[in-house]
């Protein structure tokens, strides 16, 4: 690897043959062998209704016919079909939209909620075509290693895995206690190995940092008791004095919209905080709680940043339609859609999108993003060099 362009174009290459080829291939494997008996069981599960989508998989039987005629190989039903299952959902062009077999769905929720076990403490995300590192979290092996927010995530002891997806790496990250794990990373153009022993990691989804009559509220994703945490800061707050908070959404990449109705609820009573549509289910409206608006009448900076998504963004939009806080930072990353959890049989999952965000002034989110009362960037060199240009003047404000 001799440049940051020809890593760049290896990236695209592969990935697209990958992707695309072996969707499409090993989708006509399965769809081969078993034709429409088959698709006419799982596609309930996609919220396909045979019964009015009528579809000639006739080609995809040509293309088994010859695979079975000249593939010199073993074809295995059971992994052409979990392949056939991921190559369906990738087929559709959503990113959010995913098939995840049983240990991936395990690794799935345990992440959701904050249950990582052992791993080298980095937080990653899809950034510009890549997962990047988004942070490493404090006092953990990566960042003793020297590991950097914005490294994109290249191998995972020794093995490629930057066209695979955030889950799946995180997955290949985690282990045992106590054992080893290399980390290749590309930072810059080059290549960068780091080699670290995988520790127990404590994260939890909301914490509380007071500098005299600010309290700084930070919170790392949605969990389900995490509306409930931030309550409880909430009541301390008048016996401390506090008159300003600071609440930090950057790189919080969302979670359960229910948490975020729950934290919501702090500042906006009983009012609108979200249309969803959707073109099966229609529009509906989702509403803060009433009487736990503690902070209605609090001066409140929101930070947000390109990797606040989903339910953080539903959060800064809100805040920002209703003018009860001021949202400051940069444009955040556009994650204005909902999944729904469908699980299947062999403790297997399909995540599906079922409907798109809107603010309550019905402003889109998905791919737009909310945008800042106050642009304030913060690089990575800033991140990495523990500058943090946004939270000083948020602090001024």
């Amino acid at each position: 690897m001799s440049n940051k362009t020809n890593w760049q174009q290896k990236k695209v290459n592969l990935s697209t043959a990958i992707i695309v080829g072996g969707a499409i291939a090993v989708a006509g494997v399965v769809f081969g062998i078993f034709g429409k008996e088959w698709f006419g069981g799982f596609a309930p599960y996609l919220g396909i209704k045979t019964s009015t989508h009528k579809i000639d998989w006739s080609e995809l039987d040509d293309v088994y016919d010859t695979l079975a005629s000249n593939y010199d190989g073993e074809i295995n039903n059971e992994d052409v079909i979990e392949g056939a299952k991921k190559g369906l959902t990738a087929a559709l062009g959503d990113i959010y939209t995913t098939y995840m077999d049983a240990e991936e769905t395990s690794a799935f929720m345990d992440n959701l909620h904050g249950a990582v076990g052992s791993g080298v403490g980095i937080e990653m995300g899809l950034r510009d075509g890549y997962v990047r590192v988004i942070r490493t979290l404090p006092d953990n092996p990566a960042k003793k290693a020297g590991v950097m927010a914005g490294d994109i995530i290249y191998k995972v002891n020794d093995e490629e895995v930057y066209m695979l997806s955030t889950e799946e790496i995180a997955n290949k990250v985690r282990g045992e206690t106590g054992t080893e794990v290399t980390l290749t990373v590309v930072r810059e153009g080059k290549e960068l190995s780091f080699t670290m022993i995988r520790e127990t990691i404590n994260n939890v989804s909301a914490y509380v940092n007071y500098e005299g009559s600010t309290a700084i509220v930070t919170i790392t994703r949605f969990d389900n008791d995490t509306g409930a945490m931030v309550y409880d800061f909430a009541k301390e707050f008048a016996s401390k004095g506090i008159n300003k908070v600071i609440l930090d959404l950057r790189d919080n990449g969302g979670g359960y919209v229910a948490a975020a109705q729950d934290l919501l609820s702090l500042w906006i009573e009983n009012q609108d905080i979200l249309i969803q549509k959707s073109m099966h289910f229609g529009t509906t409206k989702v509403a803060s709680y009433f009487g736990k608006a503690l902070l209605k009448d609090m001066k409140t900076i929101v930070l947000v940043n390109g990797s606040t998504a989903s339910a953080s963004e539903i959060v800064a939009g809100a805040l920002q339609d209703y003018g009860k806080a001021t949202i400051l930072g940069e444009k955040t990353y556009g994650k204005g859609v909902i999944q729904q959890m469908f699980d299947l049989d062999n403790g297997a999952m399909l995540k599906i999108t079922i409907a798109s965000w809107y603010t309550p002034k019905d402003r889109s989110i998905n791919k737009d993003g909310i945008t800042p009362d106050i642009e304030v960037a913060r690089t990575y060199e800033d991140i990495n060099t523990m500058k943090d240009p946004q939270m000083d003047k948020a602090k001024e404000l």
